[in-house]
């Protein structure tokens, strides 16, 4: 049986921030019309989700993580990375599917797709804010010879990260673009958790997290998170830029993000999809 023949699949939310919000909104909006329904909604302070949720249509059960799961068979994260492996192993275990958001969180635990294997779960990594990810995929089934991403944010957007905190960095004060990180994906990770999702997603569609290079800069003269791609291979060269609007909610996060996650819903139980 595939997905669009069984019943409408129940999605659960985990995180009402930036991300799962507005994809909760929009399932609520669109109940009982697309093969998806609305199961539950869960977060750190089930207090304050609570009254996230109180303007529904049809208010869904705001829950514990573990019984959000478990009335689930699709869970879109986009929680705090210290509580990801609260909700991803137990999602994998029961053989359900999980939708990443927070790609630096499952960076650090990619054995998680070894157990998918075991249990027949499917872990998908949203493509978030970014695009082309279809051609870095492809690209990668031949030969690639280098990818580089680049990427520049207003300050306000880097305050947060636990770089910018370590080292002392005024963002306030900037008035010229300052290079904050060159080098690998995967150390970018650890100094910019909440920033660089989108690297890490690209990364791990393409060469991996040691073979990706990454640059991110503080820039007061931009408004958007502004990203440059560009890929090497024996069979394409790419040449991508993108500027995404940043969240109201979060600076940190481009209004792309929840979209991308609504689409990739949409594509487990569209008839039709586009894109490799």
């Amino acid at each position: 049986m595939t997905l669009r023949q069984q019943q409408a699949l129940h999605v659960g939310i985990a995180g009402l921030g930036a991300v799962g919000l507005p994809v909760a909104r929009w399932l609520d909006d669109r109940a009982n019309n697309h093969g998806l329904k609305l199961a539950a909604v869960s977060a750190r302070n089930l207090e304050m989700a609570e009254k996230k949720v109180a303007g529904f249509k049809k208010v869904p059960p705001v829950v514990e993580i573990n019984q959000l799961i478990e009335v689930s068979d699709i869970v879109v994260e986009g929680l705090p990375p210290e509580i990801f492996e609260e909700l991803a192993e137990p999602t994998i275990a029961q053989g359900k599917i999980l939708i990443v958001m927070t790609l630096t969180s499952l960076m650090k635990r990619l054995d998680l797709i070894d157990k998918a294997k075991e249990t027949g779960a499917i872990v998908i990594a949203a493509s978030g804010a970014l695009v082309g990810f279809d051609g870095v995929r492809a690209a990668s089934k031949g030969k690639i010879d280098s990818v580089l991403m680049k990427t520049r944010k207003p300050p306000l957007g880097l305050k947060k990260a636990p770089f910018v905190l370590e080292m002392g960095i005024d963002m306030n004060s900037l008035t010229e673009p300052l290079l904050l990180y060159k080098g690998t994906v995967r150390e970018a990770a650890a100094k910019f958790p909440a920033n660089v999702n989108v690297a890490v997603a690209l990364a791990l569609a393409g060469v991996g997290l040691d073979n990706t290079e990454y640059e991110i800069w503080a820039d007061p003269g931009v408004s958007r998170n502004l990203h440059n791609i560009t890929v090497e291979a024996d069979a394409v060269s790419l040449n991508l830029d993108i500027a995404n609007v940043p969240s109201e909610v979060n600076p940190a996060t481009g209004k792309l993000t929840p979209l991308s996650a609504i689409a990739t819903l949409e594509r487990l139980v569209a008839p039709f999809t586009v894109g490799t």
